[in-house]
């Protein structure tokens, strides 16, 4: 099928092109570098209380480089493994890296500008200081100079350069300087460099104490750079640099060579810390031979070299919002709600068998579903609670709820994801708790991660056993529960009860694919039911009955989708599709997407909850689930869908997205070249401010913009 189709850039008309082309798709790496350059932009807003504004910073600082650890990290992979496939996009694997360089750049630039020429100077202005030495009193100075004796040059190490002292090892992310000296020591060696390197278990951000000015901070890194000539007596100082590595952090376990998947992925963990490196970051002026000596003994060149004016990690920054006990500067606390049917319950299990309890996180309270899980593992008449976990926090309320069932003589499953991404350790802790108290404990099906947010409870009733479900778009973690907007749906539906049995089955045992009577599973059923139903929007548009797609999603990146949501537009489908992040489909464009619009919600709380809303010629259908549209979500995951099927729940999330759609303060929109413009300049609706004052009786705890 052959289209008419814009230039990306300039709009003019192109050649007829297929569904297929290069031309039709945004690189997946620049769109993530544009969802980040997003997050920065709330640091930038004077709408957003100032210590938010620091968060904001500071995340945009942890997503970049969470991207070189993983992201950039891989396609360098690529090329020394001669896999130089060229993705959807076209842009080949050294054109990417070269445009993410070009792009990364600039963002640092900003990152760097907006700490130094505006957050710095307001805090200061709000009587949060960050002191430099030329601004140190002598008091100061004085204190500054007997904590870096007593707490700070005790635990470092000095570690001079030479034949008989080779470069030492450099852990991923940690904060290093190299030391430029002069001089002979006293035997008499006079190599000029070294390294020292600052150990984790110092705190990154010192408080002054309040005598010697309320609310003044200090970096680490500036107090080890002032002092640190007392670590070379009797030689004389050149210079002090800071300096970070960043290296690849992803875990690779192979198949056929794991007897034990627990002993593996801990054998991964030792050696994360020492990856292959992917990034250096330096003080900006740090002296070229230095430079090219550190970019040497890495493996890497000056396209992976990144000079900063300030901190080589801001993420250390965040410490500051806990420190600072300003609560004008911070977004205003709330309470979160609880469902009226849940405050008069006693019972939570009468309760569910009288219809089913949908929650909205944050604004609705998440203690329901550990109110849930507690019961169950108190109730004489529970047998069994089966439940997967993929990030659910070293201390887990839940955990010790699920090991006090276990240790009662109830029968617990708990699938275990060991490789939800820098949460292993957590999960190894939390897997080994539960097997101390008599818990069944898994790792899902190898090659598959468990990405599926599902708790079953077996009752015996006086009709027989009975199940209660918990299916759920986030982690079973309290405190991101507080962070994350995430749909939890509480139920005894006979069916999703059933569904969910045969997939522990599956998860547990070995077992032929389910047929399942409600949920959609990947990586089986849930990629052809998905294109199954945006072709019937497609048909019905056709025929000329109502069709519309609303789909809410952290990323948007599996061809497959992106063609038939293409076909579907050009068919009169409209299409709105609200995605946090990374999105290769491109909206607008002449006779292909026209009917497509793409949003993007980046605001106080972390859109995260996933779901999928079809208009069926006004027999509608909503889904919410653990996916987003993505090759490995769809492909590579064990992932759930669950259907919403109350009218009074499916009005509240019909409400909801249309209530996201109308957003003009959090909002951006995605143009056919790729680029993000803010929503609106009105700052009317508020998303994120309306459903925390429309879940609450009280006055709205946040003001609209």
């Amino acid at each position: 099928m052959k289209l008419s189709y814009p230039d990306p850039h300039t709009g003019a008309p192109m050649n007829d092109i297929d569904l297929q082309t290069p031309q039709l798709y945004i690189n997946r790496e620049l769109s993530f570098l544009e969802f980040n350059h997003r997050v920065l932009e709330q640091a930038k807003d004077v709408r957003i209380p100032l210590m938010e504004r620091v968060k904001f910073l500071c995340i945009s600082c942890a997503n970049l480089d969470e991207f070189f650890e993983i992201r950039v990290a891989g396609l360098k992979e690529l090329i020394e493994a001669g896999a130089l496939q060229t993705p959807m996009d076209g842009l080949s694997v050294p054109e990417t890296l070269k445009a993410i360089r070009d792009r990364a750049v600039r963002l640092v630039d900003e990152q760097y500008q907006l700490l130094n020429d505006s957050l710095l100077p307001e805090l200061a202005k709000n009587g949060v200081v960050f002191l430099t030495p030329d601004t140190w009193t002598e008091a100061q100075s004085e204190w500054l100079a007997d904590y870096f004796g007593r707490q700070v040059e005790p635990v470092l190490s000095p570690l001079a350069l030479d034949p008989a002292r080779p470069f030492p090892k450099i852990l991923n992310k940690s904060l290093n300087f190299a030391v430029v000296v002069e001089g002979e020591d006293g035997f008499g060696r006079n190599s000029g460099l070294a390294v020292v390197q600052a150990p984790r278990s110092l705190p990154r951000l010192i408080r002054l104490p309040d005598e010697l000015g309320s609310r003044h901070f200090v970096f680490l890194g500036t107090i080890v750079e002032a002092f640190v000539s007392r670590l070379f007596g009797g030689m004389r100082m050149r210079g002090c640099y800071q300096f970070r590595v960043t290296r690849n952090s992803d875990l690779f376990v192979e198949q056929e060579e794991v007897d034990d998947l627990l002993r593996a992925v801990e054998g991964e963990l030792a050696q994360r810390r020492y990856g292959d490196a992917v990034r250096l970051e330096t003080a900006h002026d740090c002296p070229e031979e230095i430079l090219a000596y550190l970019l040497q003994q890495f493996g890497l060149s000056g396209e992976d070299l990144y000079k900063v004016s300030g901190p080589v990690n801001l993420n250390r920054l965040m410490a500051v919002y806990d420190l600072v006990d300003r609560t004008e500067l911070k977004y205003a606390a709330f309470t979160p709600s609880i469902p009226e049917r849940l405050k008069i319950a006693g019972d939570l299990f009468a309760t569910l068998r009288s219809g089913d309890v949908l929650l909205h996180h944050p604004f609705q309270s998440f203690g329901p579903v550990m109110d849930f899980i507690k019961q169950a593992a108190s109730d004489p008449q529970v047998l069994a609670i089966k439940q997967t976990l993929y990030r659910a926090g070293s201390d887990s309320a839940i955990v010790s709820a699920l090991a006090d069932a276990a240790a009662a003589g109830k029968d617990v499953t708990v699938i275990i994801e060991l490789r939800a991404r820098f949460d292993e350790e957590a999960n190894i802790e939390l897997a080994n708790k539960l097997q101390e108290a008599g818990a069944h404990v898994m790792y899902g099906v190898f090659g598959y991660k468990t990405h599926a947010k599902l708790v079953m409870v077996v009752r015996r009733e006086e009709k027989g056993l009975r199940r209660y479900c918990h299916l759920g778009t986030g982690n079973y973690h309290p405190k991101t529960a507080r962070l994350y907007t995430d749909y939890g749906l509480m139920t005894a539906d006979e069916s999703i009860g059933e569904d969910i049995h045969e997939i522990f089955l599956q998860l547990t045992g070995l077992t032929r694919v389910p047929r399942l009577r409600k949920l959609l599973q990947a990586p089986f059923s849930l990629h052809s039911a998905l294109v199954a139903k945006i072709v019937r929007e497609t048909e019905h548009a056709r025929a000329g009955k109502p069709a519309r797609i609303i789909a809410k999603l952290n990323a948007l990146t599996e061809p497959t989708v992106i063609q038939a949501l293409y076909r579907a537009s050009r068919a009169g489908v409209d299409i709105d599709l609200i995605v946090r992040g990374v999105c290769c489909l491109r909206p607008g464009v002449a006779g292909v997407s026209e009917r497509i619009k793409v949003r993007s919600i980046v605001g106080r709380f972390l859109e995260h909850s996933r779901v999928y809303y079809f208009e069926n010629d006004g027999a509608r259908e909503i889904y919410c689930g653990s996916a987003d549209w993505m090759d490995r979500n769809l492909f590579r995951r064990i992932e759930v869908a669950f259907p919403i099927e109350a009218p009074d729940l499916q009005k509240r999330i019909a409400d909801d997205l249309n209530l996201y759609l109308s957003d003009d303060c959090n909002a951006w929109t995605l143009a056919f070249d790729g680029h993000y413009a803010r929503a609106g300049t009105a700052f009317e609706v508020n998303a994120q401010a309306r459903l925390l004052t429309q879940y609450d009786d009280r006055p709205s705890p946040l003001t609209e913009s």
